[in-house]
């Protein structure tokens, strides 16, 4: 009876929102970084809109106690997915409190548990669903004011959902109190916990901004949120609607599973684009700062109502992207990345069946595609009448959920545009319209140069030679500069020389980096010329042309590793392993090979973020440098919560496992490993 009570619960549920409005919860939560594990007290609030006799409660392997409605005992069952209360509810308003506790294996994570000097604690929300961790609700559509009191270590900065109402100590812990004042989808709960300093801006309406960071990268501040103040000044004045909440917070965390997040009120982003001013030219966080901004309007104030609607949060918040950074960058910059996406799209096209109005159309689909379409919309309804309907789409459907149809249904208010038409052509199919996706594009000085690039990649250089020379002389956009630059691969050194004279000599460093990743094979009487490469304010172009002059002139060996020896590069140590590498691979180079060893095998440890840890393995592993302390780190690899590095660990495994004598070598560790370790490995040896 049980059994079928729960599948009942279970498809009512789908209806519940219906039924039930929780309308507000306060928490008080704890956690504890040795257990890997959290603890609350809850309290919701909610209204029951028509009687029922079940509500539910998201709810991923927790464990409940003095659950009470209504401040009396109420019956209850734990599915271990749901927290569900079994009572005859009639219309009316209603508080349901209860305690639980729960160790979470997603969603909530625990970066460098062993190290207290070193903790860092972060949620992710969507894709992993925040019921992992905290009583909540998967559905999308169920919108509610949290409030959340977190009790932790007094040595360490807390960060959530909302403004700061006070800091309480007790006990060599501080409780933080957070606030918000407007609903929100659960997704977007979140929790930031580090060693983290802060420095507080305010946008021009007067919006408190916290740029967080780590003491270390005090000098990485500037470069890593140069322009996060110029982003949210812009937005609020394209967007023409108010930033919809009192605080704006920013947080870099390690080893995070994206690029960045749009919890509400507080964006947490990947540590790799804490940059240094040369790391900037490379990798800088404008695009996700304002991507993940842009969803505080788009995603956070209003929210698709399901995974069909998806595109409109992440192909607005792509489009407002690059309207910001074309307010910074210039209309090239912007046009260039337009037409870059489109062709990903149309390669795409080939075998991806799957239109954006689809709950399974792919990332590109969303995110590329959906700022395509936007693109498209606003070109063909022009700016002012675009604007009004984006002013009054956020306007009437602020802190609910959204469909494609309630968006068309607001251009169809101000314009007669054929929204029909634009969804079969842009929404249910993905073919793409290059007559119509190039008239947009031949708008742009910039896009009708590559456009014409793109039409004679196939010709001979000698019918091309002209034009090459006149792209790389004048002051066009790197993006076309680059795409001369990739079309010259193939061709022999002697036919190509005066162009790649040309980039040598100009001082554009995207244009010089395509020349050093497109010249693996270095004649000696270029040497000189791409040794300049070396100098480059670019962690990318140092690191491929390092490599390059190293394995093309031995000679020259020393004088490269001397002079590289004191690089870091990014965060993740990429020049400073690539040395390491080398000097492995350089025996007349004077230095302690041992040392050298245990250095890389040190950087492959749990004290660094992922992205370094697979930098060194790859790097032992391919010198077939293989000891205990290596395998253990491998191991470790494949439970890291991120798939991509967890996946290279698996992998790596079952290839040295073909070899007997690494299986013996992994079968000695085993017993040293802990019961998660042992569990993987034990996978792979059987």
């Amino acid at each position: 009876m049980r059994y079928l009570f729960l599948f009942i619960s279970s498809f009512v549920f789908s209806q519940q929102t219906k039924t039930v409005d929780f309308t507000s919860v306060n928490a008080r939560l704890s956690l504890d970084a040795n257990e890997k594990s959290v603890a609350g007290s809850v309290n919701y609030a909610f209204e029951i809109l028509s009687p029922t006799d079940t509500l539910k409660i998201d709810a991923q392997n927790m464990q409940f106690s003095n659950v009470k409605l209504n401040q009396s005992n109420v019956q209850y069952l734990n599915s271990g997915k749901q927290l569900l209360i079994v009572y005859p509810f009639q219309k009316g308003k209603n508080e349901l409190v209860f305690d639980y506790t729960a160790a979470p294996k997603h969603a909530l994570y625990f970066i460098n548990s062993a190290s207290l000097e070193d903790l860092q604690i972060w949620t992710q929300g969507q894709g992993r669903y925040t019921s992992n961790w905290f009583p909540s609700f998967d559905d999308v559509n169920e919108k509610l004011i949290f409030n959340l009191e977190i009790a932790f270590d007094s040595n360490y900065q807390v960060v959530s959902n909302g403004v700061l109402k006070q800091k309480n100590n007790s006990d060599n812990k501080t409780i933080w109190s957070y606030q918000m004042e407007k609903p929100m989808s659960s997704y977007l709960l979140m929790l930031a916990i580090g060693k983290f300093e802060k420095q507080a801006q305010f946008s021009k309406s007067k919006v408190p901004l916290e740029l967080y960071f780590e003491n270390k990268d005090q000098p990485r501040f500037e470069p890593t949120y140069r322009y996060s103040a110029r982003i949210f000044n812009f937005l609020e004045k394209e967007i023409d609607v108010k930033y919809p909440w009192k605080i704006y917070k920013q947080v870099p965390v390690r080893d995070f599973l994206y690029a960045g997040m749009e919890n509400t009120s507080a964006t947490l982003f990947a540590t790799r684009y804490v940059v240094d001013s040369i790391g900037f030219q490379d990798r800088n966080y404008t695009n996700v700062d304002a991507h993940e901004l842009a969803h505080q309007w788009f995603g956070d104030l209003i929210t698709a109502a399901s995974g069909k609607h998806h595109w409109l949060q992440e192909g607005f918040a792509t489009y407002y992207a690059l309207l910001a950074e074309k307010s910074i960058y210039g209309e090239d910059y912007f046009y260039s990345k337009m037409y870059e996406s489109i062709q990903q799209i149309k390669y795409a096209s080939r075998t991806d069946t799957i239109p954006i109005l689809n709950e399974k159309a792919s990332s590109l689909s969303y995110y590329q595609k959906g700022a395509w379409a936007l693109f498209a919309l606003h070109q063909g309804i022009g700016d002012k009448k675009f604007k009004k309907i984006i002013k009054n789409y956020l306007k009437k459907y602020a802190y609910k959920n959204v469909t494609t149809e309630d968006f068309f249904a607001e251009i169809k208010k101000v314009t007669d545009f054929d929204t029909d038409s634009f969804s079969k052509e842009w929404l249910e199919s993905t073919v793409i319209n290059t007559q119509k996706v190039n008239a947009l594009l031949v708008k742009n000085k910039i896009t009708k140069i590559m456009l014409e690039l793109d039409k004679i990649k196939s010709k001979p250089l000698a019918e091309k030679r002209g034009f090459f020379k006149l792209i790389l002389m004048s002051d066009a956009h790197y993006a076309a500069k680059e795409m001369v630059v990739n079309q010259l691969k193939n061709e022999t050194f002697e036919a190509k020389k005066e162009f790649l004279d040309l980039v040598i000599e100009s001082k554009n460093i995207p244009v010089r980096q395509a020349l050093a990743y497109s010249l693996p094979k270095i004649p000696e009487e270029f040497r000189v010329d791409y040794e300049t490469l070396l100098d480059d304010d670019s962690y990318q172009t140092k690191e491929v042309a390092l490599l390059y002059l190293w394995r093309n002139f031995p000679n020259q060996r020393l004088n490269y590793l001397e002079k590289s020896k004191d690089w870091i590069g990014f965060n993740d140590y990429n020049l400073k392993t690539l040395w390491l590498s080398l000097v492995l691979m350089t025996p007349e180079y004077s230095a302690n090979k041992q040392d050298i060893i245990t250095e890389l095998i040190n950087y492959s440890s749990e004290k660094y973020e992922a992205t370094t840890r697979q930098n060194a393995l790859e790097k032992l592993i391919g010198f077939k440098i293989i000891n205990d302390a290596i395998l253990v780190n491998l191991v470790k690899a494949t439970t890291h919560h991120m798939w991509q590095f967890s996946k290279f660990g698996r992998d790596n495994i079952r290839t040295l496992l073909k070899n007997q004598e690494n299986k013996a070598s992994f079968l000695r560790i085993l017993p040293n490993l802990n019961e998660k370790e042992q569990f993987q490995l034990n996978r792979l040896l059987n």
